[in-house]
């Protein structure tokens, strides 16, 4: 990509639903795997700041295809225009700052190292590039996210629920 297509404000731009298309390479064994489906962003049931992600489609791994499904939460982030991406669970997960088009992020998970590069190319395309590395996983997984607008929205899209707690009981 050239040229990057700077955001200012993440969850403004991110709110709405999204076709995804993954691939997945475990770069030890050549291993591929494919995942297709949809990502709705849409604002909180509790009326606060910040956006559920929720993504939801088919994972196709050797050759055996089956449903997937993950929700995180991008919240505010402590400067504006930015996000505070956690897991359904409140756990951190990582900061999104797209206001130069472009955005790196770490996030360590036990003894292996997730970073992601996400990158925006205009209004309706953006794609994320994480590679994970360590001792149990060697990955690379490419994504990337093209706006549905025009298509119809349903209230079965995904699950509308509250903010999590910002910091994770014991």
């Amino acid at each position: 990509m050239d040229a990057f297509w700077p955001v200012a404000d993440v969850l403004a731009y991110l709110t709405g639903t999204w076709r995804v298309e993954r691939s997945v390479r475990d770069l030890a064994s050549g291993a591929e795997g494919r995942f297709t489906g949809t990502t709705v962003f849409s604002p909180l049931d509790d009326g606060g700041d910040g956006l559920l992600h929720h993504e939801s489609g088919t994972f196709t791994w050797q050759g055996v295809a089956r449903p997937a499904e993950r929700t995180l939460w991008f919240l505010p982030g402590r400067r504006a225009g930015t996000a505070d991406v956690r897991f359904s669970d409140g756990r951190p997960f990582h900061g999104l700052d797209l206001g130069t088009g472009r955005h790196v992020a770490d996030h360590p998970c036990a003894a292996d190292l997730y970073r992601g590069e996400f990158t925006v190319s205009g209004a309706d395309r953006w794609r994320t590039v994480w590679r994970v590395g360590g001792p149990a996983k060697d990955l690379l997984l490419t994504t990337a996210y093209a706006r549905t607008d025009g298509e119809p929205r349903r209230e079965d899209d995904g699950p509308r629920q509250g903010r999590p707690d910002p910091e994770p009981r014991p």
